[in-house]
């Protein structure tokens, strides 16, 4: 009886393995690269943790240009990797293509929607993260003028600049906000030096708080800010150690666990198929708090932020999405 015992605990140690082996995860990031320290790196970070956890290892990849997306997804696809993720709106035309032609293969796109039966689609609310780091803001503000700084000219950026605006002026009707974008084509998450002279130029013009939703040309604002005696506001990942005491907080988007999430998802045969939108309530933004900027909050500043955020879980605080209506009404 014992030895029947031993023997079905091994075929089924044997069977969860060659399940284990049969997934095949991988990711592919945005320009920008995996250690852009914003959007791409908390990809990387969700696939790093399913890696850590379970010692399934992962494929992944970095465009240099757009021409690359739909060769290196089909490319992945051919190669049997399973699930695949990609990081980024700009890889929906070239999921459009693959998905339909590797129907029995898993994707999952994060901030976009692909209609197809095989695909995962992943957005987030970002303009409620955005709200509560503008309420900090304005809290932290001694000018009463504040800043935002966006990569790409697109909808979905304006969509974070709206959100930050909200939360400044619910906080001081009075303030002033401050908005320019880097450029309007893909360079424009990548130009560090350029971030920082429009940051530059914004404090020139009063603002003593900086907001960059800019990819790794937030890097260059961060800086600048810094290097200025002002306040940055990082995006994405937690940025606060990118300059400590210099960062007031960052607007986490939560892209490690939509990775994190398909990865295990597949590993556990209940992948999911659809899309889903995560806000503040499903923990897909917050705001970012540690020892680097621990200093900066006051008691009143985060009660206010904090408020604000229960507020919008509870459905008093509508924040407008620009993504539905184009009209920012800050």
């Amino acid at each position: 009886m014992k030895r029947t015992l031993l023997s079905f605990l091994a075929m089924a140690a044997m069977s969860a393995t060659a399940m284990a082996a049969d997934i095949k995860p991988a990711i592919i990031y945005d320009l920008g690269g995996k250690f852009d320290k914003s959007f791409n790196e908390a990809a990387y970070t969700g696939a790093e943790k399913f890696k850590t956890e379970t010692g399934i290892d992962y494929r992944d990849f970095e465009i240099a240009n757009d021409a690359q997306r739909e060769q290196a997804l089909r490319r992945f696809a051919k190669d049997g990797n399973n699930p695949i993720v990609m990081a980024g709106f700009s890889w929906a035309a070239a999921l459009e293509k693959v998905a339909a032609e590797y129907p029995e293969t898993d994707f999952a796109i994060i901030d976009m929607v692909v209609d197809q039966p095989n695909v995962r689609s992943v957005v987030y609310k970002e303009q409620e993260g955005s709200y509560l780091v503008g309420v900090m803001a304005a809290k932290a503000s001694e000018t009463g003028t504040v800043s935002f700084i966006g990569g790409m000219d697109i909808p979905l950026i304006r969509k974070f600049a709206c959100g930050y605006k909200g939360g400044v002026m619910a906080t001081n009707a009075d303030a002033k906000v401050l908005e320019a974008m880097t450029g309007t084509t893909p360079e424009a998450w990548n130009d560090p030096v350029k971030g920082g002279e429009i940051a530059k130029s914004q404090i020139d013009q009063g603002s003593d708080v900086v907001y960059a939703a800019a990819g790794g040309t937030g890097i260059g604002v961060l800086q600048a800010a810094a290097d200025a005696g002002k306040l940055g506001i990082g995006v994405d990942s937690n940025q606060n150690g990118l300059q400590p005491g210099k960062v007031l907080t960052s607007m986490l988007k939560r892209v490690d666990v939509a990775v994190y999430n398909a990865f295990m998802d597949a590993k556990n045969d209940s992948f999911s198929y659809g899309f889903s939108s995560l806000g503040l309530a499903e923990n897909g933004v917050d705001y970012a708090m540690d020892e680097n900027n621990a200093d900066l909050v006051t008691d009143e500043m985060k009660a206010a932020v904090e408020a604000a955020k229960a507020d919008i879980i509870a459905g008093k605080i509508t924040v407008h999405d620009y993504m539905s209506d184009n009209n920012c009404p800050y």
